[in-house]
């Protein structure tokens, strides 16, 4: 879960400044649409994926289903390619923003200016050989990561809600702007679905914890037909 959390967490750490510059004003109630979509429309989808998958193969499998050998089989072997260059472009995005944080940070050494494109090389390789060491190695580094992200998130947020306390007016602000472009409640859902598209990236990291299930282990006498897990009740894995 904290493997697939990485991808989600790491998404949501930038997605405040993807909805800023999309939706300006607009873009906490943006993002709120976004989790609510996550919550209670891909979160729900990803588990009937994972109840028919219980061996990890995701979403991908079933769709071969749907067509007879071979298309089904072309099928598949395009959409793995499309989920290979989702997954690049996920992980360059992820260093690239990375090494905008460290070359930005002021307490950065100064030789680290201009060298940008080494930094990001840097970082992919050492993401490289953390699985080329072991899965479970990626995973306990992964638990380690979302541990101290949550911690600072906590802190961002509340350092966040102390400043709206010390300055009432950014909120009076805030309400003034939204509602000079807006003036009722379905316009504002409206544009918000306007600017959707460029927040979908927030939607990233559920078709990773399909993937990883064949780690989650159940009971000893659990079977393909009935796997309930340590805890009685029925699981998908």
């Amino acid at each position: 879960m904290c493997l697939t959390g990485v991808d989600y967490f790491s998404t949501l750490g930038y997605q405040p400044g993807i909805a800023a510059l999309a939706a300006g004003a607009l873009s906490p109630i943006a993002t709120l649409i976004l989790v609510l979509l996550t919550l209670f429309g891909a979160l729900p989808m990803y588990k009937r994926v994972a109840e028919e998958s219980p061996h990890g193969d995701g979403s991908i499998s079933m769709l071969e289903h749907l067509l007879l050998w071979w298309q089904g089989k072309l099928f598949v072997l395009c959409l793995i390619g499309f989920v290979a260059t989702g997954f690049i472009i996920t992980i360059t995005l992820s260093a690239a923003d990375a090494t905008a944080h460290i070359v930005e940070n002021p307490y950065a050494p100064h030789f680290l200016h201009g060298q940008e494109i080494a930094i990001t090389f840097v970082l992919i390789a050492l993401l490289g050989a953390v699985f080329l060491k072991g899965f479970g190695e990626a995973i306990g580094i992964a638990v380690a990561l979302v541990a101290v992200y949550i911690g600072l998130n906590l802190v961002v947020v509340g350092t966040g809600f102390t400043q709206i306390v010390q300055n009432p007016s950014v909120l009076a602000n805030w309400k003034s702007a939204l509602l000079g472009s807006y003036s009722n409640p379905f316009l504002m859902i409206g544009a918000a679905m306007l600017v959707f598209p460029r927040l979908a990236l927030g939607l990233s990291g559920f078709e990773t914890g399909v993937v990883v299930m064949p780690l989650v282990k159940g009971d000893p006498d659990d079977t393909q037909k009935s796997r309930r897990g340590a805890s009685g009740t029925r699981a998908s894995c």
